[in-house]
């Protein structure tokens, strides 16, 4: 049997190919049958570039239903999809772009001049366009590629995608993602969620992150059935699309927009079944808000780029705010102290995860793995968490000082080490502080250097120039000196207190 993931899907696909599987704001459909058919073309096209099976293949580029086809595409012809931020930079997309050696890539146009020097550099022959219209020179050289192709057979083990996610040192890893890990997940999910034929998924999430690409587009692909495609999340639209669906999926700035929303009521939601919020923490208050406006308790759950999803609030039984549910099943979790053993329920300890859906390891990075993973086979997640008696976990924090701002991982090293090359920066510390909207906000502190007169502004204009926007800090304040423990280490608990409730920015 073939395991490949796209194999997979199209066993779940309708017997009416006409159906749709993306419902477009300008009216368009994609049906299943032209999905297939520009999936399979994409792939003859990438096949014939002289990429084999395990080659990867680098996307940058804005939402479109083409960049879902194209992922589909890459998929069917065996070879390892490595998704980017829209948002990253040069020096960021350099460094991934090196580290994975990708046979080709997919760019978006603003991108293009800095990307083309990359590729040049590290000798990538195959550079292409796509831009948020689903336009360019990538649709331009596929075009007459056949829309037949046998989709490449792949064994459970073998990577479908390849996701970079950064660490504290500041230095990325790429989680090797196999289709067993992608397809069991999305089986799991699937069924625990109660998809079933009726079933219209609101999709306004990015399509470079495992919440939009994997978790979303998957249980719809499982399900046979059609999800509304928008390019970016808008509440009005959001709002218009709940009286006609049946799912939305979103991280908790979504939620926090819709309950700004004036029509954001009961009758408004009277055709969903079910909201999912994930990425990031959902504060009680928004939980609670919500479901008083709507009558509906959000589901949360948790998951990871390494893991996919590992534990959910039920879709039959209690939702508890504040909590990610129990684990999935078939995904063991455990929560243990510093020497490994299992915390009693109520005590906070290390997060460790085994299952199918756990990563294969990290790209090139052996030793990395062996610290990564226990000796019976345990990832360890980083986070900090504890279990109620009843078995919901709740995650306390991370370990390794991980922000999460408005569903994205930010990595202080990686904004401290940009921070202290600016010129007048002697030292800085970066700590994430609730935020309503964004669940954290990143805030910088930082030490001038005597005499030095940068402002605010300053340091925000310059680590845009360098930075994902979702990195920059959202408050940048100046300090004599940063407080530190006897061991003169930084305590950045500290600057979390007394920085709390500045994030809003």
């Amino acid at each position: 049997m073939n395991a490949n993931l796209y194999s997979t899907f199209e066993q779940r696909f309708p017997a009416d190919r006409g159906r749709p599987l993306l419902l477009l704001g300008s009216g368009r459909e994609v049906s299943y049958a032209e999905a297939d058919a520009t999936s399979a073309r994409y792939a003859a096209f990438l096949a014939g570039l002289g990429l084999v099976p395990g080659d990867r293949v680098a996307v940058q580029v804005e939402k479109s239903p083409e960049a879902l086809l194209l992922y589909l595409a890459c998929l069917r012809a065996g070879l390892v999809y490595l998704p980017l931020n829209t948002a990253y930079q040069q020096a960021e997309v350099g460094y991934f772009l090196e580290n994975a050696q990708p046979g080709a890539v997919i760019s978006q146009p603003r991108s293009l001049g800095t990307t083309q020097a990359i590729c040049a550099q590290q000798g990538i022959r195959n550079l292409f366009v796509l831009d948020e219209h689903g336009q360019g020179g990538f649709l331009d050289a596929a075009r007459a590629s056949p829309e037949r192709f046998t989709t490449v057979e792949r064994a459970e083990s073998d990577l479908a995608a390849i996701l970079y996610t950064s660490g504290t040192t500041g230095r990325s890893k790429g989680a090797m993602i196999t289709h067993r890990n992608l397809a069991s997940n999305a089986e799991v999910l699937h069924r625990e969620w109660g998809f079933g034929p009726e079933d219209v998924l609101v999709h306004m999430l990015p399509l470079f992150h495992v919440h939009g690409l994997f978790v979303a587009c998957h249980c719809v692909l499982m399900n046979g059935t059609a999800m509304r495609f928008h390019a970016k999340f808008d509440a009005g639209a959001a709002l218009a699309d709940l009286r006609r669906s049946t799912v939305f999926m979103g991280v908790p700035t979504f939620y926090t927009r819709l309950l700004a929303e004036p029509g954001l009521d009961r009758a408004a939601c009277s055709r969903m079944r079910l909201f999912v919020s994930g990425s990031a923490p959902l504060l009680a208050e928004t939980h609670e808000a919500f479901e008083q406006r709507t009558g509906q308790r959000i589901l949360e759950r948790y998951g990871m780029t390494e893991t996919g999803m590992l534990t959910s609030n039920p879709l039959h039984g209690e939702r508890r705010a504040g909590t990610v549910g129990r684990p999935l099943p078939g995904t063991d979790v455990r929560v243990v102290d510093d020497a490994g053993e299992t915390c009693k329920p109520g005590a906070i300890g290390h997060v460790q995860v085994r299952g199918p859906n756990v990563l294969s390891g990290y790209w090139r990075l052996p030793e990395k793995n062996k610290e990564e993973f226990t000796a019976d086979g345990y990832f360890k997640t980083g986070d900090m968490g504890s279990f109620s008696t009843d078995g919901y976990l709740t995650i306390a924090g991370r370990s390794k000082d991980l922000i999460i701002s408005g569903g994205f991982n930010v990595y202080p090293k990686e904004i401290e080490l940009a921070l202290d090359e600016l010129p007048g920066v002697r030292e800085s510390a970066v700590v994430g502080v609730p935020h309503a909207d964004f669940g954290e906000a990143v805030t910088a502190v930082v030490v001038r250097v005597p005499g030095d007169t940068t402002s605010e502004a300053d340091v925000i204009a310059a680590l845009k120039a360098r930075l994902a926007n979702f990195k920059v800090p959202k408050r940048v304040h100046f300090v004599e000196e940063l407080p530190r423990n006897t061991m003169g280490k930084v305590q950045k608990n500290v600057l979390r207190d007394r920085y709390s409730g500045g994030g809003r920015g």
